[in-house]
């Protein structure tokens, strides 16, 4: 599904990256990406994997699928960038990023919501220290799927996805939050498989947090918000607040200074999952093709992405275990 936005930012750089191959096991798919795409087709795996003059591959498969392939193409030495989730939990997403470390190639993850003009914004504000000290900052994602959503097979399954709304739609914003705040310490949470769906995993979560430095928050992802309203992201600082809807930033400083950056793009939190303009899968690979020429991780490398993992699998513990939950980072196998 996600592979359109990626084969037209493909398109759009051709001047300089070139695709070598486009594989898909399945005759269908290879066929309906050729009438769209004028990238050459194989299904041929092990000739992509042997091929020394590819340098390296984007993969675009199901969760449970990611950690045999990225062993097979970082043992052939090639750089990978990685749609989300790094796979469908979190010990297996810690193999994919040590695999990577141990062959010496680079990760990247496809996170998009960081390269928008709002989150940059809102990144190089939160660096600069223009809100002051961060005393609260909540994130929420009251998004819509129709229960034709999960009716295809294997969606919202843990065998295939690894988790509901908090690691297949949520992670994006999730990724951005915790990229903008103080380390987190501690989640409260309750999740819940809502009444609007049929589903094996959850599609509505909701959490208490406390960050390292105090400073308190909240947590809010749904795909259960009826027609889908833009992500937010509120950050509450001691000379101002920020607030991220979409790709739009507002910011209100106590001096009496507005900006605002950016606007407020469909994101794909409706009916239709890929109703988004391309410009931040474009930007994700701008950054991962500017790390390989600097030989330098990318800023949406593994292990920043372990980060989301973590604070998910700290909101599906506190539900279970009905009690607050730190949370720190594992060290990688």
């Amino acid at each position: 599904m996600a592979v359109a936005p990626h084969a037209r930012s493909l398109q759009d750089l051709g001047e300089r990256v070139e695709v070598a191959a486009a594989f898909s096991r399945t005759k269908a798919r290879r066929d309906a990406f050729a009438a769209q795409f004028g990238f050459p087709l194989t299904d041929d795996l092990d000739a992509i994997v042997g091929d020394r003059s590819i340098d390296c591959v984007l993969i675009l498969t199901p969760p449970r699928t990611h950690l045999p392939l990225v062993e097979r193409f970082a043992a052939a030495g090639k750089h990978i960038l990685l749609e989300k989730p790094l796979d469908v939990d979190t010990e297996r997403g810690q193999a994919v990023v040590a695999t990577c470390e141990r062959s010496g190639v680079t990760l990247g993850v496809v996170l998009q919501h960081r390269f928008t003009a709002g989150a940059r914004a809102l990144l190089g504000c939160v660096a600069d220290r223009r809100l002051g000290a961060t005393v609260a900052a909540s994130v929420a994602v009251p998004w819509w799927r129709p229960q034709s959503y999960y009716d295809e097979p294997g969606r919202g399954t843990l065998a295939r996805d690894g988790g509901g709304v908090l690691l297949t739609q949520a992670i994006h914003t999730l990724d951005l939050f915790l990229s903008v705040t103080p380390r987190l310490a501690e989640v409260a949470a309750f999740v819940t498989t809502s009444a609007v769906h049929r589903m094996e995993t959850e599609d509505l979560a909701c959490a208490a947090l406390r960050f390292d430095n105090g400073a308190l928050g909240t947590l809010s992802a749904t795909t259960a918000s009826h027609p889908g309203f833009p992500e937010r992201i509120e950050i509450v600082g001691t000379l101002g607040t920020a607030m991220l809807r979409g790709g739009s930033l507002d910011l209100h400083f106590h001096d009496g200074t507005r900006e605002t950056v950016g606007d407020n793009a469909m994101s794909g939190g409706g009916a239709d999952p890929m109703a988004f303009a391309h410009d931040a899968h474009r930007a994700v690979l701008v950054e991962f093709l500017d790390a390989l020429d600097a030989r330098r991780p990318p800023v949406n490398d593994g292990r920043s992405a372990l980060a989301a993992h973590d604070l998910i699998d700290a909101v599906l513990a506190s539900s279970r275990d009905h009690k607050p939950i730190p949370v720190r980072p594992r060290p990688l196998p």
